[in-house]
C-alpha cells in the first residue's frame, strides 16, 4: 500500500513540473523571449558573459531569440568623446562648415555637411570610427539631424573629409588615411595650420582614390591653397598663426574668395544703397530738365 501511494504521490508531483517544448503557452514564450532579449542586450557588458549564438543544435526557445532579435543592434555607439578640442580647430571648423554649406546650396546640391562628428563604418565595432573636423554626406538633406552617422544604415559614406592638425599631429599624418581608406571616401585633405611644429611637417596633404582604386595621396603642398575635387572650389588659407582661417575660393586660381553669409548680407546692403543713390539722382536730373535748369550734382 505504502509503494502505491508513493508512486501516486511522485506521478503527481512530476505533473506539475514545466516542460520546456515547442508546445509551451504563447504568454510563457513571450516571457522567456523577453528575457533572453535583455540577455543580448547586455551581451557588450563583460559581467554577463559573451552574447548568445543561435545554432540549430540549441533548444527551440534560444533559436527564437535569435530570430526575433535579428536586426536589432545593442552596439553603443558613442556621439562624443572627452577629449579636449584644440580651440583653433573650433575657430577654423566654425568658419568653414556653413560656408561649404551655402557654396552647396546656392549650387543646388544635395548635401549635408557636418562637423566633428563620429561616423562609424562597421556594425558591432565603435572602435572603427573617424571624427572628420568636416565632412560632406552626399544626396542626404541639408537639414538633416544627425548626432553619430553609421554607413551601413543608409549605405552613404562621406564624399569629402577634412582633418585639421592638433598637437596631436601624429594620429592626423599617420592613422587617419588608414581609416579614411577603409571607409570608402574618395577624398580627404589634411591641414596643418602650424607645419613648423614638426619635423616633415606641411600645410596640405590631399589624398584620393583615382579610377576607384585605394586612396592614396596625389598632392603635397606648403602653399596657401589646394583645389577640392569634392568640393568643386579651392580651400585656401588666410591670416597666419592663431588668425589662421579656411576659406572657398573659387575661379580657375581661387582667387575669388566666396564670401560668408555675413558678408553677402552686408555687399546686399551697399549694393542697394548704391542703387538708391542713384535712382535719386536720376530723379533730381530729371525733374531739373522739366524746370529748364541743370541739377545739381550730390
Amino acid at each position: 500500500m505504502r509503494t502505491l501511494r508513493q508512486k501516486r504521490r511522485k506521478a503527481k508531483n512530476s505533473s506539475l513540473e514545466p516542460e520546456y517544448s515547442p508546445h509551451l503557452t504563447s504568454a510563457i514564450k513571450r516571457s522567456l523571449v523577453s528575457f533572453l532579449r535583455i540577455i543580448d542586450a547586455l551581451r557588450g557588458n563583460a559581467a554577463f558573459g559573451p552574447p548568445i549564438v543561435v545554432r540549430d543544435n540549441m533548444p527551440i526557445i534560444v533559436r527564437a531569440s535569435g530570430k526575433l532579435t535579428r536586426g536589432f543592434d545593442p552596439t553603443v555607439y558613442p556621439v562624443e568623446d572627452k577629449v579636449g578640442e584644440d580651440i583653433l580647430q573650433r575657430l577654423i571648423m566654425e568658419l568653414l562648415r556653413p560656408l561649404i554649406d551655402r557654396w552647396f546650396r546656392q549650387r543646388r546640391v544635395r548635401a549635408l555637411v557636418g562637423a566633428d562628428q563620429f561616423i562609424y563604418y562597421q556594425q558591432h565595432t565603435p572602435t572603427s570610427r573617424v571624427s572628420p573636423d568636416i565632412y560632406v554626406l552626399p544626396g542626404v538633406h541639408p537639414d538633416t539631424h544627425v548626432s553619430a552617422w553609421k554607413t551601413w544604415e543608409k549605405g552613404i559614406v562621406p564624399s569629402f573629409g577634412l582633418e585639421i592638425v592638433s598637437k596631436d599631429w601624429e594620429k592626423d599624418y599617420e592613422e587617419a588615411p588608414g581609416k579614411y581608406a577603409a571607409i570608402g571616401v574618395p577624398e580627404l585633405v589634411i591641414f596643418d595650420p602650424a607645419p613648423h611644429r614638426h619635423r616633415d611637417g606641411v600645410a596640405w596633404q590631399v589624398f584620393r582614390s583615382v579610377r576607384g582604386r585605394p586612396l592614396r595621396r596625389v598632392e603635397v603642398s606648403q602653399g596657401d591653397r589646394i583645389r577640392s575635387g569634392a568640393l568643386g572650389c579651392f580651400l585656401r588659407q588666410v591670416s597666419k598663426g592663431e588668425a589662421v582661417r579656411l576659406r572657398l575660393g573659387a575661379g580657375s586660381r581661387g582667387d575669388d574668395l566666396f564670401p560668408t553669409g555675413e558678408e553677402s548680407e552686408r555687399a546686399a546692403k551697399e549694393a542697394a544703397i548704391v542703387a538708391r543713390d542713384a535712382a535719386l539722382e536720376r530723379v533730381m536730373e530729371l525733374e531739373a530738365k522739366l524746370r529748364g535748369r541743370p541739377a545739381r550734382r550730390r
